[in-house]
């Protein structure tokens, strides 16, 4: 990321108001600093050519005094409104990433099918969390002097040059090595940086599979072992941290070595031109008293840039999130359906990073209201990835999928692409059972109404029987990712979720996974009364009994393209229909 990064002025709108009025701040800091040399060479003048008592110098001590006075109120003010802006910011930025990786889907944060299969949901948390509150380094101190080291050189250089041009001269050919050394050492600095937040990326995410994990491990005795490979890690970041800390030390010495030759050049000058008459004392001593002041804004936003690294490495990731185009579908779009009947898929195609071939491949099918669709298929098919194209997680990259809200073409039926679709008003049609469905701490009734916080005990009790979970009390407590429940009960925690009322259609990832026989039958049951109510059924299976009890199969081969099956029913003109059939306009 730049010093300043106008991606971060778009992202954060309160970064623009907050750069506006430290500008405002910066002019009248560099208006106070020159006043305030002007005064002090005029007292120390008065004291020591004309033998000034305190009476007569009152005056200047006194508008001494107010100048100083001011410069401490505009610092406060500075500070207040930098933690203000930052505090605003951060909500922000903390605001838009977790929309956009809510938009993204479960798969994007799994890490499948991307360049970095490695799960982003330690790291997004850690990004969130400490990445973006180090942003208080970046608006609290790095950006203020960066406006006055904008502002404040050129003000002093300008004052400075009027009343002794060899003195501005010195200045200006000076004041560029500042920024320059600073450029070359925050280079290395930044590298650093990113350095740091990848291995605090690598023991974010190895943390949370270890403690995830933890019951497993100690089963199997290897919780001890893990400790040395947390170390290892950790030993890797406490590195990285103490190489930046490093650099940040060094960089201060050559600015610190730079300005202070600089200075000592200018006094140089100075010297010799008051030793040879060409200026008067009072010039003299106000180029000697703002010499220092055009070189530290910048020696401070130089050193300060450091202080702010890791908020600038977490703010370049979290704009990049944002800034991941969404998948499909757009939010606040025209087009909304009430009550889906006919779900299209048209030749639909979806490449994936590092495959050389598509999965799914050309799938074309229908799925009505009233019936049971099963996606069968072996692993790697694209069976999950079907799924996700239907939810607008993932973008097809060829055919396209469309949504009827009339069961029969005619007057009034209304056809839309799922592109066009409002985003958010179609997944709240949509009642969906993933592979792995996640519990949050709670209860089994309040993981139930997940999506739909305000249920009716009836409607949780009614879906919480038709997905055969009575022998689980809906008041019984559930921790972090489903403890106390086994992995049937969550699975039909999340089909309970999926069956609430309002919900027309139902996307299924192995809905039956870890349930026994009984159960099972259950769950096809609740599915078949589904069905027959109306609602768009569809499931993505590898179990015999749920393809079997399937009004229309799409059977997936190995490399994604669909073979047509007809249902249990058999019945051609309905659940027979070929899977990569003609859909009419």
């Amino acid at each position: 990321m730049r010093p300043l990064d106008p991606r971060l002025l778009r992202q954060a709108r309160q970064a623009r108001v907050y750069i506006a009025a430290v500008s405002g701040l910066g002019l009248l800091t560099a208006a106070l600093i020159i006043v305030q040399a002007q005064l002090l060479a005029t007292g120390i003048v008065g004291t020591f050519t004309r033998g000034d008592t305190i009476r007569a110098l009152r005056p200047v001590l006194v508008a001494l005094a107010a100048v100083v006075a001011g410069r401490v109120v505009v610092a406060w003010v500075t500070e207040a409104a930098s933690y203000h802006a930052s505090a605003a910011v951060k909500a922000e930025l903390r605001r838009r990433l977790l929309t956009r990786a809510t938009q993204l889907g479960p798969r994007w944060l799994a890490g499948q099918h991307s360049a970095s299969p490695a799960p982003r949901t330690a790291e997004l948390t850690a990004l969130a969390t400490d990445g973006i509150e180090a942003l208080d380094g970046y608006f609290a101190k790095y950006l203020p002097q960066l406006v006055l080291a904008t502002v404040v050189p050129v003000a002093v250089l300008v004052r400075v040059g009027w009343a002794d041009p060899l003195a501005g001269l010195t200045i200006a050919a000076t004041l560029p090595l500042i920024p320059l050394f600073g450029a070359l050492v925050g280079k290395a600095t930044s590298a650093y940086a990113q350095q740091r937040w990848r291995a605090l990326a690598v023991l974010s995410h190895h943390f949370l599979d270890v403690v995830s994990g933890l019951p497993t491990l100690k089963v199997f005795g290897r919780a001890k072992a893990q400790r040395e490979v947390i170390g290892a890690v950790t030993g890797d970041y406490r590195r990285a941290t103490m190489s930046t800390l490093r650099i940040a030390f060094l960089s201060s010495l050559v600015l610190e070595l730079v300005a202070t030759l600089s200075v000592a050049m200018v006094a140089v000058g100075v010297g010799l031109s008051l030793v040879f008459g060409h200026l008067d004392l009072r010039t003299g001593l106000i180029a000697l008293i703002l010499a220092p002041e055009a070189y530290l804004p910048l020696r401070q936003a130089a050193a300060q840039f450091h202080a702010s690294a890791d908020g600038l490495a977490a703010a370049d990731q979290a704009i990049a999130v944002i800034e991941t185009a969404a998948e499909a579908g757009t939010a606040g779009a025209a087009e909304t359906l009430t009550a889906p009947q006919i779900i299209r898929v048209e030749g639909v195609s979806v490449r994936h990073p590092g495959r050389p071939e598509p999965a799914p491949d050309q799938v074309s099918f229908i799925a009505r209201a009233g019936e049971i669709t099963a996606i069968a298929g072996p692993s790697g098919s694209g069976k999950s990835t079907l799924i996700d194209v239907l939810l607008g997680f993932a973008r097809p990259s060829a055919g396209r999928v469309t949504i009827t809200d009339r069961a029969e073409p005619g007057a009034g039926a209304h056809r839309a692409d799922l592109t066009a679709l409002d985003r958010d008003a179609w997944r709240a049609l949509i009642g969906w059972v993933p592979q792995e469905p996640y519990m949050f701490p709670g209860t089994v009734a309040s993981n139930i109404r997940l999506g739909w916080p305000d249920a009716p005990d009836d409607a949780v009790r009614a879906a919480a029987h038709a997905a055969a979970l009575d022998e689980v009390p809906l008041d019984r407590p559930v921790t972090e990712r489903g403890g106390g429940l086994s992995a049937g009960q969550r699975r039909r925690v999340a089909l309970a979720r999926a069956l609430l009322p309002g919900r027309p259609v139902l996307l299924l990832d192995e809905p039956t996974a870890g349930l026994d026989g009984e159960n099972e039958e259950r769950v096809l049951g609740t599915l078949r009364a589904q069905a027959a109510a109306g609602r768009v059924v569809l499931v993505a299976a590898h179990h015999p009994q749920v393809i079997a009890a399937a009004d229309k199969i799409v059977r997936l081969g190995s490399g994604g393209r669909a073979v047509a099956e007809p249902g249990r029913t058999g019945e051609p003109g309905r659940t027979g229909e070929p899977a990569r059939e003609e859909v009419p306009a």
